[in-house]
């Protein structure tokens, strides 16, 4: 008599260790898509930059340039027309525009309920004989601001030429912005890379020192060392007028604050992730990468702003 093709084919042991291993299969299983469960439904905190209740730099901002060693008229030219383009109003200038960028940190002076920035280009000296001379400590920065503010509630740019050595300078920083609450001022410093950190200070229109070595961009401006300076006074200026006094608007410790434009680093165009700079502009002719045009026709790269809305890092292109 034939048997039915029933369990009992099958003897007890071996039925057992069935049963065991199907067991043990539903129980890794259920594991296993309880941790994926668990994972999709984790969402990372929302980095946001909080406002401290401090004051901001609010209303008529004028700029004086002190130029610390040797700059061209070309390079003075550009950056005076970065600053000139941040509040001009022609609509005949080209678009994306650099006061399209500068009307981005705009919103964290609404946000605070204060008025907007208006800032003007004033006065400008030259030490083209570094009076202080070629290797400079952090000190006689703040010393060379003093020099060159005019007035409460002015701020200061000291920018220093590819000659000069600065405290700090491509070890720990490519510049920095302070204040003397005192007299109600501030300044920043930045200085020219071209020579002692082109890779770190300015990226990305060198070869980075450290990470993925992409292919640089082409300088907008065709002077790498300048052409990084923007970035870096735009990074820095978004971050005084946010964050003047060190209890604006800022994210971390005030030693060391992620500000409007520098918890955005690296960020230029849609699409950026580590060592590629995002989705850009480029010019027909020189092959440059830009994002932002000036009244004057200089083309610039400029850094994506922190939204303080959205939490979101944003660019113009």
């Amino acid at each position: 008599m034939s048997k039915s093709m029933g369990s009992s084919q099958f003897s007890k042991p071996v039925a057992r260790l069935l049963v065991l291993v199907l067991v043990q299969f539903l129980f890794l299983s259920n594991v296993c898509l309880g941790a994926r469960k668990l994972t999709s439904l984790y969402q990372p905190p929302t980095m946001a930059l909080t406002y401290h209740g401090g004051a901001l730099l609010q209303g008529d901002l004028p700029v004086s340039i002190l130029w610390y060693g040797n700059f061209s008229p070309a390079q003075k030219s550009i950056i005076a027309d970065f600053l000139l383009s941040l509040n001009h109003k022609d609509q005949k200038t080209a678009k994306p525009s650099v006061t399209q960028w500068w009307n981005s940190v705009q919103t964290y002076m609404k946000k605070a309920g204060q008025k907007p920035t208006n800032v003007s280009l004033s006065t400008q000296l030259s030490d083209h004989n570094c009076s202080l001379g070629k290797t400079l400590k952090k000190s006689q920065i703040t010393e060379l601001a003093r020099r060159a503010n005019f007035g409460r509630g002015w701020l200061t740019l000291v920018l220093t030429a590819p000659d000069v050595a600065v405290e700090g300078f491509c070890m720990r920083n490519c510049g920095f912005h302070d204040s003397n609450r005192k007299s109600n001022s501030v300044f920043i410093w930045v200085g020219n890379s071209a020579t002692q950190c082109p890779g770190k200070c300015a990226w990305p229109f060198h070869q980075p020192i450290y990470g993925p070595q992409t292919p640089p961009l082409v300088a907008p401006n065709a002077d790498v060392g300048v052409d990084g300076m923007v970035v870096n006074i735009a990074t820095l200026l978004a971050g005084t007028v946010t964050n003047p006094f060190a209890n604006g608007f800022y994210l971390g410790s005030t030693e060391a604050p992620l500000e409007a434009a520098s918890a955005c680093t690296g960020v230029y165009g849609k699409g950026a992730y580590p060592g590629y700079a995002g989705e850009l502009l480029v010019d027909a002719n020189s092959g440059a990468s830009y994002n932002a045009v000036g009244v004057n026709g200089w083309k610039y790269l400029l850094p994506a702003l922190f939204d303080p809305y959205t939490s979101q890092c944003e660019t113009i292109v």
